[in-house]
């Protein structure tokens, strides 16, 4: 499972982009979570703040559960998420941030700079589909076509 540091890899994206107005909340969540159904994975990604009034864009996103801190930092709840986790080795934190790859390790999750995930992401929703074979694959070729086939051959049965 992923927990990811929103406004964190927000900020990375940013930088690493010329457009500072590249991408926001609701998109990176969709974003994400379509990288996560490809991947088969599920996370978590945490904003500071309590988030926009109407958070209904954020419903039904695949794969991906959204949570904003409130009063409180998305570090701390991110934080508090590591500690809580009865399977912490199975995490894995996406964060540039020191204070949380230290409490990743500490628990032997897995910690991923968000410069590094925002990568991986992109390249993965940037593979092509492998397209369905044809169902005339799996099932062969008909009699008559195997007769055309013989005959252009010049090979007798």
């Amino acid at each position: 499972m992923f927990i990811i540091d929103g406004h964190n890899l927000l900020h990375a994206i940013r930088k690493a982009e010329e457009n500072h107005d590249v991408i926001g909340d609701l998109e990176l969540c969709w974003i994400i979570g379509r990288y996560l159904k490809l991947t088969g994975e599920t996370g978590e990604i945490i904003f500071d703040g309590t988030g926009p009034r109407d958070k209904s864009g954020f419903d039904n996103i695949s794969n991906l559960e959204v949570f904003f801190a409130g009063q409180g930092s998305a570090d701390t709840v991110i934080e508090d998420k590591i500690k809580a986790s009865t399977a912490a080795r199975r995490l894995t934190i996406i964060s540039s941030d020191r204070r949380l790859r230290k409490a990743a390790q500490t628990r032997k999750a897995t910690a991923v700079k968000s410069e590094v995930f925002w990568k991986i992401v992109q390249k993965q929703l940037k593979r092509k589909k492998a397209g369905k074979e044809p169902a005339q694959k799996r099932l062969g070729l008909t009699e008559s076509e195997t007769k055309q086939w013989l005959e252009f051959f010049g090979i007798e049965q």
